[in-house]
């Protein structure tokens, strides 16, 4: 009786693994999955997390054997797309960026839609004009630091964040011009939001 009870336990966990999903703020969540589960399963599950409502934007990404990107499909079982042992490790992304982000109705959409627009200039990942890089920046930097005080932000105050994998001090100089002169407060005293403007990110 025991060794059945014990054979069946066995079992119970050799069909369960273990998955880890990098969200874009760099934290992790961490959850068991059966190995047949299909990728909707787990995205759900994230969603879930994160009180994530407007799903249709974001996607999971995880990275196989010979070191390739792909999209975890929805309707596949999660194990037989990754072909590799687990634990499994992936990560959240933006999949499509919003046409219109002033659209976004809820503040956790567009604070990830804003932190995969940081990351994409980052690493170099998100083509657009100059102009349209210097506006993306600044808005960047007036969410990290709020709005332009002259008594805190020094001249050369940008140069302290790094927005791109390189830039010119041409740049850095327009992005600061517009933090200070373009992001007007205001009413309410507030700096408009960080994706109220012009659409670029299909540039």
């Amino acid at each position: 009786m025991l060794s059945r009870l014990m054979s069946s336990s066995i079992r119970s966990l050799d069909r369960e693994c273990n998955c880890t999903v990098r969200l874009l703020d760099d934290s992790e969540y961490t959850c068991t999955i059966q190995r047949d589960a299909k990728g909707q399963y787990l995205f759900d599950l994230i969603c879930h997390h994160l009180n994530l409502l407007e799903k249709d934007y974001f996607g999971i990404r995880y990275v196989d054997p010979d070191k390739q990107r792909h999209w975890l499909e929805f309707t596949k079982s999660i194990a037989k797309q990754i072909k590799s042992q687990p634990p499994f490790t992936m990560c959240l992304r933006v999949k499509f960026y919003p046409p219109d982000p002033a659209a976004l109705k809820e503040e956790i959409t567009r604070y990830l839609v804003f932190l995969q627009v940081k990351r994409d200039l980052y690493h170099g990942r998100l083509l657009c004009k100059t102009s349209d890089a210097a506006l993306l920046a600044a808005h960047i930097l007036q969410a990290e630091i709020g709005d332009h005080d002259p008594g805190k932000h020094p001249e050369g105050y940008s140069s302290k964040f790094q927005f791109f994998p390189k830039h010119s001090e041409k740049l850095e100089r327009r992005i600061a011009d517009i933090h200070k002169a373009e992001l007007i407060p205001d009413f309410a005293g507030r700096t408009t939001d960080c994706f109220v403007f012009k659409n670029t990110l299909g540039s």
